[in-house]
């Protein structure tokens, strides 16, 4: 009996530890997300430095988003054929197509891809330079690490992923145009017409366009803090670049169901 209550003391004791860990974590993020906006100012002016990270976080990526975007697209087309033709609708698969790639699958999937490259990749790279001491050397030349090294990355993520978003639709319902027009046969007015008559613009592209800004925010958010954050060793930065990739993931699905609860509520 006295063995079972060490045990579970010792899990209680465990376990608020942890909680105490995750909720001090969860403070000092917030506090450091304000600190990369009020840090922000010089890096703006400096155009160069932002340019240089929406190239590393957003062109870099382009690769992985056209592809990915492209059979998304193919393999939406193909299901929602079958799907759509069993109720003699197949002529709405371009609305089933690109309404699904506007409201969901591109900013949600777009985001997981731009958190598993680029988040990663700014994570490793601040990270490194922890690890390497170079940002205590900025800190000795009063430099601002903060400002110099953390806020361009974060705006550059931030820039670079509506527009990543969007090339991904782009790319997904070109994918369902091709199997659906060029290798089913479905009518190509038909298909266009029906997406053309509705997606509303409000509802369907602007509501796509600000969730990818808020994924482009929370998975950039991420990558600085966990990058600035981690122990300056190969396996801290190793198990930062685990926790940026697993984070972000379950942040954005998250968001994504806040959001959506928000934004389509009574949409028919």
């Amino acid at each position: 009996m006295t063995r079972f209550l060490h045990s579970f003391m010792d899990f209680l004791r465990l376990l608020g530890h942890e909680t105490v860990n995750r909720v001090w974590r969860l403070g000092y993020g917030s506090r450091f997300f304000f600190a990369v906006l009020f840090r922000s100012g010089a890096s703006l002016t400096r155009g160069r430095l932002i340019l240089r990270e929406i190239w590393f976080s957003g062109v870099l990526s382009l690769i992985i988003i056209l592809i990915s975007g492209l059979f998304v697209g193919l393999v939406l087309g193909l299901q929602g054929y079958e799907i759509l033709q069993r109720f003699g609708s197949a002529g709405a698969l371009g609305t089933m197509v690109a309404l699904s790639l506007l409201r969901e699958l591109g900013p949600v999937v777009a985001a997981l891809l731009f958190a598993s490259r680029a988040g990663s990749a700014i994570t490793a790279e601040i990270g490194l330079m922890k690890a390497t001491e170079q940002l205590k050397a900025m800190d000795m030349m009063a430099v601002d690490p903060v400002a110099r090294v953390v806020a361009p990355r974060f705006w550059g993520g931030v820039i670079s992923m509506p527009f990543l978003a969007a090339l991904f639709s782009t790319m997904g319902i070109f994918g369902g145009w091709l199997i659906g027009v060029v290798f089913i046969g479905v009518d190509d007015g038909i298909f266009w017409s029906s997406m053309q008559a509705s997606v509303d613009f409000r509802h369907d592209v602007w509501n796509g366009i600000l969730k990818s800004f808020v994924f482009g925010v929370a998975v950039s958010q991420i990558a600085v803090f966990e990058g600035f954050d981690s122990e300056p060793t190969a396996e801290g930065v190793s198990r930062a670049i685990t926790r940026t990739v697993v984070t972000s993931a379950l942040a954005i699905l998250a968001l994504d169901f806040v959001l959506t609860s928000f934004m389509f509520r009574g949409i028919s």
